[in-house]
């Protein structure tokens, strides 16, 4: 196992990080830029290096920064969490290129999975389906609009790279088309540096359900059961729970498998997430891997018992997995809500000072947080504040659990979404289970 570990992040999964190391005996080094330097997880690591200043673009994706304050402090490896750098190759090479452990897929897998045009074709070779679209990237609006006359509105258009919802939109009409089609490359190219874009069929009303893995470095892979993530807005997620209450035994083990060999596909290692979505007669269609953790990890963890960042650094450090699929335990219900610093309705973001903070504690809550009372939620970051987990014996009582965790979050000095977000699980909808991507617009949420 690793002596020292650099954690590449920030806030909540920079500690959430952080905390596994500690119970490992693991020593670890926060990194943070100019905005962050009174930050929580700044102050919990050992050691800590400022990277730059505030603009991620010169601190947190500051490649060559990172690096050095992971040679200059004898850091053995690096966890990059989710987000920032976590699925850039470029950056796991030169991790690697300097005797540098890489917690997370080799950089080959990491390119494999980093383009969706080129994931899908890896897909469907492996014989799992994928949604109808392009055969590969789209040139212009007039080949865009030669395709979706082909396949019938409405469509999806969508970034090759990147991801959280960037460069993505759904069009209803060629006119629709033409106009989205050269503001979502040129914001796809802005964000991730390619503005390269493909069309997918719009599947209605479906489900977003994923598939937690993990696969070592001796053969052996494993899948983690599934979670529901439809609820979302702007196409990033805001609840998810595990199981899905849609997901039946031999739809799970579909997908599980299908799951396991897109892993086996592309010589996958180390903790990965396959995302489908899923129509109304329970058929599945590919639609990206995440090869890193997810934000939405801590469900898994619930139902499972297992600790996946734990994994991810056993894997890394060469150890094998030692179990099998049965040896997987699925206890009860788990149920996330990101909690952000946004207002309710507009769902935009609120920066500002937290005057007041008060977590929900009781049986089965878990707070996975970033800030505290006088942390400023700067204009420069996501503005998640963090994550507000209930566990229960099934899901009607994970469901009671959160309500109850909502009622008593508290926050002020800036706006948040916990209105929002008390709504959706009170809801005679959430509570039967109708969680379908279409949720929050059928409210008039976008």
């Amino acid at each position: 196992m690793f002596r020292k570990v650099l954690i590449a992040n920030r806030g909540e999964i920079a500690r959430r990080i952080l905390r596994t190391c500690r119970r490992l005996g693991i020593a670890t080094v926060a990194v943070y830029s100019d905005a962050d330097e009174k930050a929580l997880h700044v102050r919990e690591a050992d050691e800590a290096v400022r990277i730059g200043e505030a603009p991620v673009a010169k601190s947190y994706l500051n490649i060559e920064a990172i690096l050095r304050a992971a040679e200059e402090t004898g850091a053995e490896a690096i966890h990059p969490g989710y987000g920032l750098l976590s699925e850039n190759a470029d950056f796991a090479r030169a991790a690697m290129e300097r005797g540098i452990r890489f917690i997370g897929p080799s950089p080959e897998a990491i390119a494999a999975m980093g383009s969706k045009v080129a994931a899908r074709e890896t897909v469907k070779r492996a014989g799992v389906p994928v949604v109808p679209g392009s055969e590969g990237a789209v040139a212009s609006a007039d080949e865009a609009a030669r395709i979706a006359a082909e396949i019938g509105y409405p469509v999806m258009l969508k970034a090759s790279y990147g991801g959280g919802g960037i460069g993505m939109q759904v069009v209803h009409s060629e006119e629709e088309l033409r106009k989205a089609f050269a503001s979502n490359s040129a914001r796809a190219k802005a964000y991730f540096g390619n503005g390269e874009m493909f069309l997918e069929k719009r599947v209605q009303r479906p489900r977003h359900v994923e598939i937690q893995v993990l696969c070592d470095g001796h053969g052996q892979g494993v899948y983690l059961w599934e979670r529901e993530c439809s609820i979302q807005r702007r196409h990033q997620k805001v609840v998810e729970e595990a199981p899905s209450p849609f997901v039946d035994e031999a739809l799970r083990r579909d997908m599980g498998e299908a799951a396991l060999a897109i892993c086996r596909a592309i010589g996958y290692e180390n903790a990965g997430t396959l995302e489908f979505l899923v129509d109304e007669e329970k058929h599945f269609y590919f639609l990206e891997m995440n090869t890193r953790l997810q934000v939405e990890h801590p469900v898994t963890e619930m139902i499972t018992g297992l600790d996946l960042v734990e994994w991810q650094l056993r894997i890394a450090a060469g150890e094998p997995l030692g179990f099998g699929q049965g040896d997987i335990r699925r206890d009860g219900h788990a149920i996330e809500c990101r909690v952000y610093a946004e207002d309710p309705e507009k769902m935009l973001p609120s920066p500002g000072t937290i005057a007041r903070m008060v977590l929900p504690e009781g049986e089965g809550i878990r707070n996975d947080v970033g800030v505290e009372a006088g942390s400023e939620i700067t204009p420069f970051y996501d503005p998640m504040i963090g994550k507000l987990i209930a566990h229960g014996r099934d899901r009607a009582e994970a469901i009671a659990r959160m309500k109850q965790a909502l009622d008593a979050y508290v926050i002020e000095g800036i706006r948040s979404n916990l209105p929002l977000l008390r709504v959706i699980v009170a809801s005679d909808r959430f509570a039967a289970g109708d969680t379908t991507t279409d949720f929050l617009e059928s409210w008039g949420k976008r």
